[in-house]
This record gives structure tokens, C-alpha cells and sequence, in this order.
């Protein structure tokens, strides 16, 4: 898969961006703001590990961020069974040296779109946590709406709160906060 993007791409991972993804993903700003599974430090092993996986994992969900054709960031989406089928959390994350420059947010656009189009999706949310402000921002610009906070119940170190963002397909809208 590959998504022509104003600011790089988002395409397939391939096997050549081990050494890419270990040097950029081993950074601690960037693992504190993801989930468990993925490891500080990271190493080329975890990289390999990782590209071996989704290379192989039907259907494809999960893409490198590249710019220049460097592997420079990851954003992917999980499939939900059953009555949550119309539904897939998304989640990301960009290498510091490529912050601020929109490349997140034109990849989310991208992959949001595609989401939708490819897999029948009715509702992508993702849920950063409250701190990262910067995450929070990309999902508005991107057409995300602010569903609702979530209480201490993720920790990365302590227990931390949430927030949960939501982009529902054209005809379809978020409840809002309260509601």
C-alpha cells in the first residue's frame, strides 16, 4: 500500500527500514506517549520483529510514515470484531527531528480516508493521552472530534487520564462530550 501525501508517504513497511525505524523509534519522548507494546529501547531486533509482523499480517493495517523514502514514523489502525466491526482504533507516532511540520497530521487524513474507504469503518477514534497535547491537536485538525475524557485509568509511568477523539464517516457524527 502507499498514500502520495503533500509532506512524504505512507506505504508498506519494508523489510530495508530496519535500521531506519530502530534509530528512530528508540527515543523515550516518543515511547511515552505509546502503548506498552512498544519497547524502550528499541532495537534493530524489535524492528525486524515488528516488519516481519505486519508484513505478514491480513489485512494490512499498520504503515510506515516516510519521508524521503526514510522510514521516519508508523501509523496503523486495529479492526474491531463482532457489533464494534464498523469501528477500528488508530493510533501513531513520528520521529522528534519531523515534528511540527504537518506530516502527521496529512499521514492521519490519508489513513483515516483509506480506513474508512477500504474496510467499511463508520467510526476510527483514538485515544492519546491528555498530556500529549501535540497528538490531540493533529486529531482536531485532522477532523477529529473530542468525545470524551477518560479518568486515571492508563498508566505510563503512574496512572494518567485520557482523552478519546473521534472521525466517524461523512453522514455520521460523534455524540458530544456529556452525552
Amino acid at each position: 500500500m502507499q498514500l502520495k501525501l503533500s509532506t512524504g508517504d505512507v506505504r508498506s513497511w519494508r523489510t530495508s527500514d530496519v535500521d531506519s525505524l530502530a534509530a528512530h523509534a528508540n527515543n523515550r519522548n516518543i515511547w511515552l506517549n505509546l502503548r506498552d507494546a512498544f519497547p524502550h529501547p528499541y532495537t534493530k531486533t524489535n524492528a525486524r520483529d515488528y516488519i516481519r509482523a505486519t508484513r505478514h499480517r491480513v489485512p494490512e493495517t499498520s504503515f510506515a510514515i516516510a519521508v524521503d523514502d526514510q522510514a521516519v514514523g508508523g501509523i496503523g489502525f486495529v479492526l474491531h470484531p463482532d457489533v464494534e466491526r464498523v469501528s477500528a482504533e488508530i493510533g501513531y507516532w513520528l520521529a522528534e527531528p519531523f515534528w511540527g511540520r504537518g506530516i502527521t497530521t496529512d499521514a492521519l487524513r490519508a489513513v483515516t480516508k483509506y480506513a474508512i474507504e477500504s474496510h467499511g469503518l463508520t467510526r476510527i477514534y483514538a485515544v492519546p493521552f491528555a498530556w500529549n497535547v501535540a497528538s490531540c491537536r493533529v486529531l482536531e485538525k485532522a477532523g477529529y472530534v473530542l468525545e470524551g475524557k477518560l479518568s486515571a485509568g492508563r498508566c505510563r509511568p503512574l496512572p494518567r487520564a485520557g482523552v478519546a477523539w473521534t472521525r466517524c464517516a461523512t453522514g455520521a457524527r460523534p455524540a458530544a462530550p456529556g452525552h
